[in-house]
């Protein structure tokens, strides 16, 4: 019978574990304390992020002041509304998404 896990995987393993553990220490920290006075954001917000996450995300490359999420939200219903404008769960999916297909 042949061993499904060996002693060089095991130790591959674990020096893998450790180098990310280790590089995770090189992460940049960012400095949020301007983001965090002033205006909360909620669920609409959350849906209009949401829906315009994608341009968001290509202009995020050329400017430093866009972000995708705002990181002064209140919590859940800023993320429920992000995740219904993003099209997380599907809901305004096609009429190819109903499970109707033709034989």
């Amino acid at each position: 019978m042949k061993k499904l896990v060996t002693t060089n995987g095991i130790v591959f393993l674990i020096l893998l574990v450790a180098a990310l553990i280790l590089m995770s220490g090189c992460a940049n920290n960012e400095v949020v304390h301007e983001c965090l006075t002033g205006r909360t954001y909620g669920f609409w917000h959350g849906l209009w992020h949401g829906i315009i996450a994608p341009v968001d995300l290509v202009l995020m490359i050329w400017r430093d002041d866009i972000a995708v999420y705002a990181p002064n939200n209140n919590g859940i219903w800023y993320g429920f509304g992000f995740l219904l404008g993003s099209g997380g769960w599907g809901l305004l999916g096609g009429s190819k998404a109903c499970g109707k297909r033709k034989a």
